[in-house]
């Protein structure tokens, strides 16, 4: 099986050894996305629901490079700084996302590269 390398300015070039997403035939790998500005490649200050939309509008940017969108996302893995920020974390992905929702993890982290308080990864598929 061939894989592909996918990439786009429209997202935060890596800040470390990997690529944006990955894909090997019809699945697309996403590496972790945090709240990085593509244009300046600073994080993008604010409260965790603006940072939450930073991720997930640079996720679009990655599944659409790769020939997909948010609604081919089959599992989601959500990485938080603080759980006390679920409730929000849900509610901004509710914007992002219809039924039927993909499968998902959420996870409490010690810290997150350049101080962030939110990072998600991603798995799709495409037809």
């Amino acid at each position: 099986m061939s894989t592909t390398i996918i990439s786009t300015d429209r997202a935060p070039g890596a800040i470390g050894p990997y690529s944006q997403a990955v894909r090997a035939g019809n699945t697309v790998y996403f590496s972790g996305q945090i709240p990085l500005d593509p244009a300046t490649g600073s994080l993008v200050e604010g409260d965790i629901a603006l940072q939450t939309r930073r991720v997930f509008d640079n996720l679009t940017a990655v599944a659409e490079a790769a020939g997909g969108s948010l609604a081919k996302i089959v599992r989601v893995g959500i990485y938080v700084t603080d759980l006390g920020n679920f409730a929000t974390v849900n509610q901004v992905m509710a914007e992002y996302f219809q039924p039927p929702f993909p499968a998902r993890s959420t996870i409490e982290v010690s810290g997150l590269p350049k101080a962030a308080q939110v990072e998600v990864d991603a798995v799709m598929v495409l037809d």
